[in-house]
């Protein structure tokens, strides 16, 4: 459990949310159990309907206790693989303006819709074959 400083942190994926939804964003968590080794520590969509904005959080990417942020779209919006290293929620939701990524209504139904969360991934068995002896 996070004590009350942890969690008031841009690194923590409950406080990046939040403070994404208080600025009108539709935001869906998509994975956080990441290895210890791998340094993404989650990974959120923001508006999946309409700009389909990925944002991986990276901690100890390239220096020690370093945090960056990557916003993935595909490259429509964004350059492909743009990073931005900040400790300051506002220079990311200033960035999401910037490359204007429209705010929800809550009237949109979106909203009235089942919330969106993948809490494993989805794998495809393989079917069994068999082998013929000749």
């Amino acid at each position: 459990m996070l004590n009350k400083r942890q969690q008031n942190k841009i690194r923590t994926p409950g406080y990046f949310i939040k403070r994404l939804k208080d600025n009108g964003y539709y935001v869906v968590r998509i994975f956080q159990d990441y290895a210890i080794s791998d340094p993404r520590r989650w990974t959120i969509m923001v508006n999946p309907k309409s700009s389909s904005v990925y944002i991986t959080c990276y901690q100890n990417r390239e220096f020690n206790n370093q945090i960056m942020f990557e916003f993935n779209d595909g490259g429509i919006l964004f350059p492909r693989n743009y990073s931005i290293q900040t400790e300051s929620i506002e220079v990311i939701i200033q960035n999401l303006v910037k490359r204007n990524i429209p705010t929800i209504d809550k009237s949109d139904q979106i909203y009235k819709d089942k919330p969106l969360y993948i809490e494993k991934p989805l794998y495809v068995e393989k079917p069994q074959t068999e082998t013929i002896k000749a």
